[in-house]
């Protein structure tokens, strides 16, 4: 396959037919849609003119070599950074002003690589944290938890995604690598409406939990929410995306869908191979 005829610019981004057959990009805005993203720090430009459309139902995968500005990207649709030019906007409402709390209430969720758990509570507390349901009646205006309600729920959502864990009453240091990366996971797919962001979900974990995770991720689109995910497991994360955006140096230079995608023209877009006039 000749790697230049897949280049293609921001502006031209292909109709995707959907695993489930839901055709995106037609009858609604995009789930997430960032416009024009740029962002400096001090004299290093991270993110240059930036363009990013995730639809409901759809994976996309960011890559890119190190350095290459996905997590600043990743950052600044989740609210966390403020761009210095350009705009974010969530099924069409704009991320603004920008702030994590800001994209939570447009629907927006985030599981972090560093998981952002707390290890001494159980599973149960982490996947409400934040979100907690208080008992009905008088008893619950001092804050009283409702753990019956809580439990059902986190049991229904996380096993719907395809998780078996071994008690929601485990605490999270008791949990291997791949079962906390399931909770971080499992706990932002549950309270996302209509997007989340996947930053390395599959960091330092087996075969077998990296299948896990992908099958959650999957899921997580089939249930209709725009799954963004920055992997450096390439090979993988094409077997699971519906496109692939590869940026370098701070700027896209490859959009696709990844249906005929190679590793071989992904891992030469990422390092410089292609030839840059034929984008």
């Amino acid at each position: 396959m000749d790697g230049a005829s897949i280049y293609a610019t921001n502006a031209n981004v292909p109709e995707v037919q959907g695993r489930l057959g839901n055709v995106v990009g037609i009858t609604e805005p995009p789930a997430i849609e960032a416009r024009g993203i740029t962002k400096r720090f001090g004299h290093v430009e991270a993110v240059r003119g930036v363009d990013c459309v995730v639809h409901a139902g759809e994976v996309v995968a960011l890559v890119g070599d190190n350095g290459a500005g996905k997590s600043t990207v990743l950052s600044i649709i989740c609210g966390a950074l403020a761009p210095d030019t350009g705009e974010v906007h969530i099924f069409g409402e704009a991320l603004w002003p920008p702030s994590v709390h800001r994209a939570k209430q447009l629907g927006l969720e985030m599981a972090y690589q560093d998981l952002a758990l707390a290890p001494d509570l159980s599973v149960l507390e982490n996947v409400f944290m934040g979100n907690e349901l208080l008992r009905k009646g008088w008893i619950g205006k001092f804050g009283w938890l409702d753990r019956k309600s809580m439990a059902a729920r986190a049991d229904t959502d996380i096993r719907r995604l395809g998780v078996s864990l071994p008690s929601m009453q485990l605490p999270i240091f008791e949990l291997s690598g791949g079962q906390r990366q399931v909770v971080a996971i499992a706990r932002a797919a549950m309270w996302a409406k209509r997007a989340i962001l996947l930053d390395e979900p599959t960091a330092a974990l087996g075969v077998k939990q990296s299948g896990l995770v992908g099958e959650i991720i999957r899921a997580s689109a089939d249930d209709g929410l725009a799954v963004l995910v920055v992997s450096h497991d390439v090979e993988r994360i094409l077997k699971l995306a519906d496109r692939v955006v590869v940026l370098r140096q701070g700027s896209v230079v490859m959009e696709t869908a990844t249906s005929s995608l190679t590793l071989e023209v992904v891992v030469r877009a990422m390092l410089g191979g292609g030839k840059e006039s034929e984008m």
